[in-house]
């Protein structure tokens, strides 16, 4: 089973064994667990001596952001960035935390961005009780998110300054993909600030006030990055109708040419299939003169015809 864990007393924070960590005292102590196996659950079960349900919670395969009080300690589901390679249906890695006073158990299936920004916080002597660490969890989270979420903007932002009927299909495809990713981020951004702002209502004595105020500091950005997900979400959605328009336009001012050049040759194909028939009695055929003659009167009624269109305004639609 791969992992850490950290003892921190006083505000100095000393890496353990995990299997030490639990059978120390201190102000705090920290566990976190990278696996997707059964040595967590054993572990947990074991060692740890967690409720069965906590297990499972802890364990779970599919997860959704939430917040649960369970008498003196509470559990809490969140979701970030992470490392590895992710799908649109899942573009965000979980970590699941169990904290009662003293103690925090955190579980990541795949490698979270946001564990590095708390083993940092916590080696430079900014976390000295289980409410700081929940709150550097959110924080980090929120922070790593924040640019992700901004470039999907940008991306936006570019597709519509670069409206082009010939780039249609390129444009098609950044927008679909800058869609796919906001409905995805905002699937889970929007029940993880409900459960950060539960976290922070909580009457856990291990939560102190400035903790709360970062929690809901972190629970705001949520809100404000899931209003700007969904306002990306429905600009990409008319960006899509704007380019399907223009490629049609683009399809029926081709399909205008083929029909103009098509009524322009008509007539002209008439005469000509005439005059190639193989037949006798056929009007000023053994006339010398006959040749420029039908090929004056071809080209007479072609300028006609497109004078009519050009002064019918068709040419340039």
């Amino acid at each position: 089973m791969s992992g850490f864990a950290y003892r921190v007393q006083g505000g100095k924070a000393e890496r353990v064994e995990i299997k030490q960590a639990l059978a120390s005292e201190a102000d705090l102590i920290w566990v976190h667990l990278t696996t997707n196996n059964e040595h967590a659950q054993a572990w947990l079960t074991d060692e740890a001596k967690a409720p069965d349900y906590i297990v499972d919670a802890l364990t779970a395969t599919e997860t959704r952001p939430r917040c649960d009080a369970l008498g003196e300690g509470a559990f809490l589901n969140m979701r970030g960035r992470s490392s590895e390679e992710t799908t649109s249906s899942d573009p965000l890695a979980s970590v699941r935390i169990w904290a009662t006073a003293g103690r925090v158990i955190s579980v990541t299936r795949r490698a979270l961005i946001a564990v590095d920004d708390v083993v940092e916080a916590i080696e430079g002597g900014e976390i000295r009780d289980p409410g700081d660490l929940i709150a550097e969890f959110a924080t980090a989270i929120t922070a790593n998110l924040d640019p992700d979420v901004a470039d999907l903007g940008d991306t936006l932002d570019d597709c519509e300054a670069d409206l082009d009927a010939d780039k249609v299909f390129e444009l098609r495809r950044h927008v679909t993909k800058v869609r796919v990713a906001a409905i995805g981020y905002r699937r889970f951004l929007a029940p993880q600030r409900a459960a950060l702002e539960k976290l922070a209502a909580l009457p856990c004595a291990w939560l102190q006030d400035d903790d709360r105020l970062h929690l809901n500091a972190a629970a705001d950005r949520a809100a404000r990055m899931a209003e700007e997900l969904e306002s990306i979400r429905e600009r990409a959605a008319l960006m899509h109708e704007a380019l399907t328009d223009l490629r049609a336009e683009q399809i029926d001012s081709r399909a205008l040419i083929i029909s103009i050049a098509a009524m322009i040759f008509l007539p002209l194909t008439f005469l000509t299939g005439l005059y190639g028939m193989n037949v006798k009695g056929l009007p000023y055929a053994e006339e010398p003169w006959a040749f420029d003659a039908i090929t004056a009167v071809c080209t007479v009624i072609s300028v006609v015809i497109v004078i009519y269109f050009v002064r019918r305004h068709w040419f340039g639609r």
